[in-house]
This record gives structure tokens, C-alpha cells and sequence, in this order.
């Protein structure tokens, strides 16, 4: 059982300081399988960091640890990162066909109409022959992206409305950071009349308002039968256009509130990780200029003379791949995620724990574990060649987590992953600026705390064939 045995008695707040994440991936040579992690004096948590250990638990159903996910209900409502049982298994039915290739196909053009006004964004920047930090860009783009994506929204980038609603997002991402880390702020009261818990709650209403209304108008222009038909008749559906037309098999569909709950969950969930893992790619690509090189090279090929990505080049894009799963092994979006068991659970070694407790995956961890990875650090794409991937244990490498709650929209970041990172590829060549490498935080999403500088050399006009 978890008791006096268990080792490594530390606090959560230690994890989320400069060099912890690093601090936690030595712990593992310490400890091989886990250790006890605690949140003040009285909540505690079985750290884990073995794909055995990841196995026992994620192979299972079990729902989100409320003790951290329930900090979200203000803000996202009970969409499907924090819903259980029986209606989480009816939403993810439901959400499920958004996700279908047929769906995903058309978003190809999307994404990369997003990125290229990042893009000529940057040819100004480069100009200056200094390093710049490219993270906000890049979460600008990915909002535009998935604006497009879920609300169906034009090419001409986002209005006050919307780039209110990105900084919304932007600030409740740090706010719940900071809740979660901040024993004190875990009570709703003493949390409300702070500060930070009022600029929490104005943030979540700028959120909500931005939400209802695009709801409110698709619903109303649906009531209009020529409108609806041009709806039905447009070359894609968008996220929203799902979701208003999912239906169970007794029929029943989706209320207003459970509308704005998956909204919101799938503008943060597809916003901040993407935003995450398209600057640690790019990082990694600047760091390793023999695999940007090749990259460059694979996409170059694909395209021939085409200056246009379409859906069946991404499954061509093999090595880019490797170097994508191989940055988000290092580097992954999410760093660590939470579960309460609903049943006991027996582990390899015989240990076990009760009912209720506390699990935390800790995946970058996990992905470093040099007991799992031979040499950890080194960026290896080969690590993830058919006959390499074909030996390994299926819960080494999970950063869209794993299991029946693994993330729904990973073939949706993929996508959008590939097809930016080729596109940058195929403009710029980047390198890393050695006197301002970046400083990973731990937050919900993988952040760094001084931004990514690059410096970023124009490939000139014929690049982008």
C-alpha cells in the first residue's frame, strides 16, 4: 500500500520552480517508479513516472483528480477534460465525429492560411537580424487557426472581440497555474475575494460572452432556411457546426450549456498546447540543423512544384514525424496530468493503492526516464522509426496522454503541428540565440518562462515551393 515505504516526501511547490521539471526526472534514478508528492499538510499525491505504473492506471477510465481539475468548472464548465462517467462517455460519442479524417481534411488549407500571415509577420522581424521570441506569434496563429476551425471564422484575422478573448484565455491559463500551486487559493471563498480570483472571474466572463455570443448567432442564422443551407453547403464544417448537429441515438443533443462547456474546453485544450508544442518543435529544429535540414528537404520533395500543403502530403512527411514526436518527448505540451482511482490498482512491483487516492503522471518525466530511453537527452528522431516504435512499451511515450481519456484531439494537433512546421521549414532556416535559451516552466501547458528566441534567416522566394 502507499505507507512509510513509499519514498521521496516532497511538496508540489517545489515542482513548479526554475530547473524542477529536471529536479523530478533525477528523482526517477532515486526512485524508479514514484514518489509521494503533497499540496500543503493533508493532500497528497502518487507521483509516477513508469510506463508500467502509467499503464496500470491510464488503461482505465478513471476520472480526473477534482482536487486540480475542478478549478477549471468556472471557466471551461463540464466539458469533457473534467466529466465522468456515463456523460462523459455519451459527450465523447458525441464529439467524436469532429474528429473524423473527413472533417480534419479541409483544415489543412485553414492552418496554413493561419501561418502564413505569422509568417510574413516574421519576414519583417527577420529583417532586423536580431533574435525574437516567437511564442506569442505562434499562439496568435494558432488562435486565428482554430477561430476558423470552430467558429468558422473569415481570412481576415481576428477583431477586437476575438483578440480580447486570446488575451482572456491568455491570463485564466496563468491564473489557474497559480491557483493550483497556491495552497491557499484552493478555497472558493478566500479565493473570490483576492485579486487574482476577481481578474480570474472577469477573464472567465469575457471568455463566456465571447462563446454565447457565437452560439447565439450561428443558432439564430440556422433559423433562416437559406442561410442553413448555405451553412450545410460550405466546402467544410466547422467544430460548432458539429456540435449543434450531434445527436445520441434517442435523439436528444447538446444544451446551451453543454455547447459552451466543449466550446471552451476545445478552445483551450487546441489553443495553449498547440501553442506549446509548435515553439518547442521549432526550438528543436533550431538546435539541430542536420534534421531541419533533411526535414527542409522531405517536404521539398512532397511538394515538388506545388506551393499548396494538401491533407495526403502530411502522411508523406515521415521524418518530420520522428522530429515532432521526438521534440514532444523532450519537450512534451502537457507535463503532467492528475487521475483519482475509482477502483483499487496493483502494480508490477506489488504495491497498491485504495480507492480515492491521487495520481499524478508526470510525462515529461516519463519520456526522460533513462531506464525507458537510452541516453534521454539526446535528440534522436530514429528513437521513433517503425522498428524502433515496434519494441516499445505502449505507455513510454503518451503526450496526449493515454488510455479511454487519452486526448480526443490529437489527429487535430498532429495536423496543425505538420503543417506549420513545414511551412516555417519551408521559409525560414532557425537557429537558437545562445544567450537566451529558454527556461522551461511547468505550467499546465510546457512554457518557458523567458519566452523561445530564434533568430530566423528568409530562405528567399523560391523556398516555398
Amino acid at each position: 500500500c502507499w505507507g512509510p515505504e513509499w519514498p521521496g516526501l516532497l511538496l508540489l511547490f517545489q515542482i513548479q520552480q526554475t530547473g524542477s521539471l529536471d529536479k523530478v526526472v533525477s528523482w526517477t534514478h532515486e526512485f524508479p517508479y514514484a514518489h509521494q508528492l503533497w499540496v500543503g499538510q493533508f493532500l497528497g499525491f502518487l507521483n509516477i513516472y513508469d510506463p508500467d505504473y502509467a499503464k496500470a492506471v491510464y488503461s482505465r477510465g478513471d476520472p480526473k483528480a477534482p482536487d486540480f481539475y475542478d478549478f477549471f468548472l468556472q471557466w471551461i464548465g463540464k466539458g469533457l477534460l473534467v466529466l465522468q462517467g456515463p456523460k462523459w462517455f455519451q459527450h465523447r460519442k458525441l464529439l467524436t465525429p469532429g474528429f473524423h479524417y473527413d472533417v480534419l481534411k479541409p483544415y489543412v488549407a485553414l492552418f496554413a492560411e493561419s501561418t502564413r500571415i505569422m509568417l510574413d509577420k516574421w519576414e519583417k522581424k527577420a529583417r532586423e537580424q536580431k533574435s525574437f521570441d516567437i511564442y506569442s506569434d505562434v499562439g496568435h496563429m494558432a488562435l486565428d487557426s482554430l477561430m476558423k476551425c470552430t467558429f468558422g471564422k473569415g481570412t481576415s484575422g481576428l477583431n477586437d472581440r476575438d483578440n480580447n478573448y486570446y488575451l482572456s484565455v491568455e491570463e485564466l491559463t496563468l491564473l489557474m497555474q497559480q491557483r493550483i500551486y497556491s495552497f491557499q487559493y484552493h478555497n472558493d471563498f478566500i479565493y473570490f475575494l483576492t485579486p487574482h480570483g476577481r481578474r480570474f472571474l472577469r477573464a472567465c466572463q469575457v471568455a463566456h460572452d465571447h462563446t454565447d455570443q457565437v452560439i447565439r448567432e450561428r443558432k439564430a442564422a440556422l433559423q433562416d432556411e437559406k442561410e442553413r443551407e448555405r451553412i450545410q453547403s460550405k466546402r467544410h464544417l466547422d467544430f460548432l457546426d458539429i456540435l449543434l448537429g450531434a445527436r445520441d441515438e434517442e435523439g436528444i443533443k447538446l444544451s446551451d450549456e453543454d455547447l459552451r462547456a466543449e466550446v471552451d474546453t476545445f478552445m483551450f485544450e487546441g489553443h495553449d498546447t498547440t501553442t506549446s508544442a509548435i515553439s518547442w518543435v521549432l526550438y528543436c529544429m533550431s538546435l539541430y540543423p542536420e534534421h531541419q535540414r533533411r526535414c527542409r528537404e522531405e517536404i521539398q520533395e512532397i511538394l515538388g512544384d506545388r506551393d499548396t500543403l494538401k491533407w495526403d502530403d502530411l502522411a508523406e512527411m515521415t521524418y518530420l514525424t520522428m522530429c515532432i514526436k521526438e521534440s514532444f518527448r523532450l519537450y512534451p505540451p502537457v507535463p503532467q496530468v492528475y487521475r483519482q482511482l475509482s477502483q483499487p490498482v496493483n502494480f508490477v512491483d506489488g504495491r497498491s493503492l485504495p480507492e480515492g487516492s491521487l495520481i499524478s503522471l508526470h510525462i515529461y518525466a516519463l519520456h526522460r526516464n533513462s531506464t525507458v530511453w537510452p541516453d534521454p537527452e539526446v535528440f534522436n528522431p530514429l528513437r521513433f522509426s517503425p522498428e524502433n516504435v515496434a519494441g516499445r512499451h505502449s505507455f513510454a511515450f503518451i503526450p496526449f496522454s493515454a488510455g479511454p481519456r487519452n486526448c480526443i484531439g490529437q489527429q487535430f494537433a498532429m495536423a496543425e503541428v505538420k503543417v506549420v512546421t513545414a511551412l516555417c521549414l519551408l521559409r525560414f532556416e532557425f537557429a537558437p540565440d545562445p544567450s537566451r535559451l529558454p527556461i522551461k516552466m511547468p505550467q499546465l501547458v510546457l512554457r518557458s518562462k523567458n519566452g523561445i528566441h530564434l533568430h530566423l534567416k528568409p530562405l528567399g522566394p523560391g523556398s516555398e515551393k
